[in-house]
């Protein structure tokens, strides 16, 4: 889920103070969990925020209530992924326009949950890469929901050697070592140095590939195995990006959503438009 901004550390601070005043002012109650309503032309969609995920719960319901998703687009949808939307940019875009940069002048501290994991139906965080934000923090309101698939178990084995590689490629730039070719990596996108980005890239993913075989290799819960089984979902982002609620209603609006037409960049051909409310 790459979403592609720098962000000032400043304006995150500030923000996370916003957000934590801004759940002194909710109307429920920290045990009951909020519900939002998704309408679009397929229909509805109905989620509940978890309560486990606060910044993301109450960045979310801020914005909500300014009405910002309103009239933005589901801008980017992959069948048997997931429908992204929540990009201020894709609002007035035209067809066939590259989205994805836009949104809030912050970004949210990550809260990964062992217990929330990537379902199908489950709302979470767009958010930059890892070598352009180590810390994994989320965009300030790019969100997606997942469709995802059905798994067996070998299909699990492949995903889980995929989550560990992942987590070992985030280890390994965050450590003081490689500062150095991170700052390199967010500079380059600014010259437009297409092939010493991929160059960066291969020097991280070589070392990856040399420490993965003495690297303990991610284990789902039973839970999560019998859900990936039977309700499906996209195992491979778990524990790197934050899950913050899950859809009540709506899975067919999803299934419809996720099957149209799209561009090279994943952009459905016709808008799809959504407006978003806080049920009571």
């Amino acid at each position: 889920m790459n979403y592609k901004k720098s962000f000032i550390s400043l304006l995150l601070f500030g923000a996370f103070i916003l957000l934590s005043k801004n759940s002194q002012s909710l109307n429920k109650t920290e045990k009951e969990e909020i519900k939002i309503l998704i309408t679009t032309a397929f229909g509805n969609i109905t989620i509940k925020l978890y309560n486990e995920t606060e910044i993301h719960r109450n960045n979310f319901v801020k914005l909500v209530k300014e009405h910002y998703f309103d009239s933005l687009l589901f801008h980017r949808v992959i069948q048997n992924f997931m429908i992204q939307g929540g990009d201020p940019d894709s609002k007035n875009a035209i067809a066939n326009m590259e989205l994805g940069n836009g949104g809030p002048p912050y970004t949210l501290p990550a809260e990964f949950r062992s217990n929330l994991f990537h379902k199908k139906g489950v709302l979470a965080a767009a958010r930059d890469s890892d070598l352009e934000n180590p810390t994994q923090q989320s965009a300030g309101s790019q969100f997606y929901i997942v469709q995802g698939r059905i798994f067996n178990d070998s299909l699990l084995k492949i995903q889980a050697i995929r989550i560990t590689k992942l987590k070992l490629f985030n280890t390994i730039i965050n450590r003081h070592e490689n500062l150095e070719l991170q700052k390199k990596y967010m500079a380059l996108p600014k010259l437009q140095k297409t092939d010493s980005l991929k160059h960066l890239n291969g020097i991280i993913t070589k070392i990856v590939e040399k420490e993965l075989p003495v690297t303990k290799l991610h284990t789902f819960t039973e839970e999560q195995i019998r859900i990936y089984k039977t309700i499906g979902g996209t195992p491979h982002l778990d524990e790197s990006y934050t899950v913050f609620g899950e859809v009540l209603e709506g899975f067919e609006v999803i299934n419809n959503i996720a099957k149209q037409m799209v561009d090279k960049n994943s952009r459905p051909i016709t808008d799809i438009r959504m407006k978003i409310s806080i049920l009571p």
